[in-house]
């Protein structure tokens, strides 16, 4: 995940978003090497980046390239080396400077020129052929940094331009998962934890609290039932058929297109006598140019459970409580909604809703929501 400017000023965008408060929560993260070491440490992200740009060197050889969010500056080095003419390296963070260091150390200075500025702010002296980001937060959307793509797309990307990546979907599955049974006994913990100290305090000290009791228990509810987690799921959790939630055409998706997403997909379930425990969510982005001037050779990043080399988004599990008991062969209507938290723009909030059809009848439709944090 790289680091980009914020959204502010981007049609259609959300409402306007204070720049000192989104650093501070967003931007600062990107600006430390461990960070980055962690995300350049996926073989699986490398790789496909990797592969996506040398065995597709038509797109780069001679060309000019806009890198958002470039971070590190791997990505702006690997485009220089395919034979790119002009590389534009945007960074909002000190990163910024680190990324200059390694450019020249790689002989590159003459190519990649080094931009610390929000997106929004770059004044470029050209349009571009090219705009390679790598702006896949968890989940895909989590972080809104796709935002900022958008807008350089809009206003740098030449009309014959490609996207790199150029493809994304979002993807969710019924899963089986023993975590939801811990989540439960950590918030049942905290309830008791709560009210021993209700007790006590009002023999101790004569104030009754328990006035707090239902907010606590809301507060504790969101925090230990209702946040998805980050894990990497084995497949054999996955316990019935994936369902594509949304496609985006990087060439042409506006923001108002994934301030929320929205979707009624079904499901069957493929395993015997399983307890339906939640679902899973990721995503998968692909390389192939576009329609005119297509890729030489496809690649595609996926993030979905594997039984190694799993990458560091993994997967994000959203827990139900309690399990349902499933059997192969059971249908699942599924109904998915996520919009942005109305608190902090890169964060989201998700909704399932489920009917689950068997053989001996319907089991009573259940709606959750959840939070990305």
């Amino acid at each position: 995940m790289g680091s980009f400017a914020n959204n502010s000023r981007n049609g259609g965008g959300p409402a306007m978003v204070d720049k000192g408060v989104d650093f501070a929560n967003y931007f600062c993260t990107y600006a430390f090497l461990y960070h980055q070491k962690e995300m350049l440490c996926d073989r699986v992200r490398m790789d496909a980046y990797y592969n996506s740009i040398f065995q597709n060197k038509h797109h780069f050889v001679g060309k000019t390239v806009l890198d958002v969010g470039t971070g590190s500056g791997i990505l702006a080095i690997w485009s220089a080396q395919a034979g790119a003419r002009k590389v534009y390296a945007v960074e909002a963070t000190k990163m910024a400077e680190h990324a200059r260091v390694l450019i020249k150390a790689n002989n590159l200075e003459d190519v990649v020129e080094v931009i610390e500025s929000n997106m929004e702010d770059v004044s470029l002296p050209e349009k571009v052929d090219v705009i390679i980001s790598e702006w896949m937060g968890y989940f895909l959307l989590r972080e809104s940094m796709f935002d900022s793509v958008i807008y350089a797309r809009d206003h740098w990307l030449k009309p014959t331009g490609v996207m790199y990546p150029s493809h994304a979907r979002m993807w969710v599955a019924p899963i089986r998962s023993g975590i939801g049974e811990h989540k439960r006994g950590d918030y049942d913990l905290a309830m008791e934890d709560w009210h021993n100290f209700v007790g006590s305090t009002k023999s101790s000290y004569g104030v009754d609290m328990s006035i707090l009791s239902k907010p606590f228990s809301e507060e504790q509810k969101k925090y230990y039932l209702q946040t998805s987690l980050w894990s990497n799921l084995h497949p054999n959790q996955v316990i019935g058929s994936p369902a594509i939630i949304k496609e985006i055409d990087c060439l042409t998706v506006s923001v108002n297109d994934i301030l929320e997403v929205k979707a009624d997909v079904f499901s069957s379930i493929t395993m015997e006598h399983a307890r339906l425990c939640g679902f899973g969510g990721w995503f998968d982005v692909h390389f192939r140019g576009r329609k005119e001037d297509p890729a030489q050779q496809e690649v595609e990043l996926s993030t979905a459970p594997c039984p190694n080399n799993g990458t560091h988004w993994g997967q994000q599990v959203f827990l139900l409580q309690p399990p349902v008991h499933v059997d192969q062969g059971d249908k699942l209507n599924v109904s998915f909604s996520m919009i942005r938290s109305k608190e902090n723009h890169r964060l989201l909030e998700v909704e399932f809703g489920c009917d689950v059809t068997q053989s001996s009848g319907k089991i009573p439709h259940f709606k959750n929501k959840f939070f990305i944090e």
